[in-house]
């Protein structure tokens, strides 16, 4: 099948032999996202876009990659503009303070009803580079779902592949009947199903001999392939890319 522009990401992700092609898919859009915001491109200069950041804000992931990213004088753009208007928002809140009147039910909870709490509750829900990647995101799982109905090729490599992650593979599982028809659906599933467990074989292999590797009489065999058995175990069972250092400007 000839390759689209909107087919091409996801066909590098799923060729790119990681553990979970969705892993590798959303670490691009996240990147990509961080870079527009406080990379070259200098996103954060233009008002309308600022005027976004101020409003959306940041979550604590984010945040820290933006710090981690480098850019000093763009981070203190944002947080300049944005703590400015948050800061306003709050004490325009704690001006009318309301205290919320505890019940039987509510005490000990975390969730909180004042007008403060509210407040600060959907500053922490708001995210400008979440929302900004996860619209393309969900493109991009539809292309996946697209492209392994009508793509041979692209359906081999998944029942060829190292599988996903088990956060992701609830999300396919959730998503395909959405959008595969009946046959396909099934088709998807039954192989969904063996190559997870055929590569949750694998890495119980590697994480398995990794252990051994350190018995006194393994010592000088041979690691296979254990040796990064650690990261993609995780990322195996949470998703992600525990190895991966901090994403920096380059």
């Amino acid at each position: 099948m000839k390759e689209k522009l909107y087919t091409i990401p996801v066909n590098d992700a799923v060729s790119a032999g990681d553990e979970c092609p969705i892993c590798n898919a959303e670490r691009s859009l996240e990147r990509d996202a961080i870079d527009y915001v406080i990379g070259p491109c200098a996103s954060y200069m233009e008002s309308d876009i600022r005027e976004m950041t101020d409003k959306a804000g940041f979550c604590r992931r984010h945040f820290q990659m933006m710090f981690d990213y480098g850019n000093s004088l763009g981070n203190a753009l944002i947080l300049s503009s944005h703590i400015r208007k948050a800061a306003a928002g709050l004490k325009k809140e704690m001006s009318s303070y309301r205290p919320a009147h505890s019940s039987l039910f509510s005490k000990g909870s975390a969730q909180s009803s004042s007008n403060v709490g509210k407040y600060i509750g959907d500053l922490e829900d708001k995210c400008f580079v979440c929302d900004y990647y996860r619209d393309t995101y969900r493109r991009y799982i539809a292309t996946f779902f697209y492209l392994y109905e009508s793509d041979d090729a692209f359906a081999a490599k998944i029942t060829e592949g190292k599988g996903f992650c088990l956060p992701h593979m609830k999300e396919l599982i959730d998503l395909a009947p959405g959008y595969l028809k009946k046959d396909k659906l099934e088709q998807f599933t039954k192989t969904l199903f063996e190559v997870q467990e055929r590569n949750l074989d694998r890495i119980q292999e590697d994480i398995d001999w990794f252990v051994e590797k350190f018995k006194y009489e393994n010592k000088d065999k041979d690691w296979k392939e254990s040796k990064d058995a650690i990261p993609r175990a995780i990322q195996k069972l949470a998703g992600g890319y525990p190895a991966d250092g901090p994403y920096t400007q380059s």
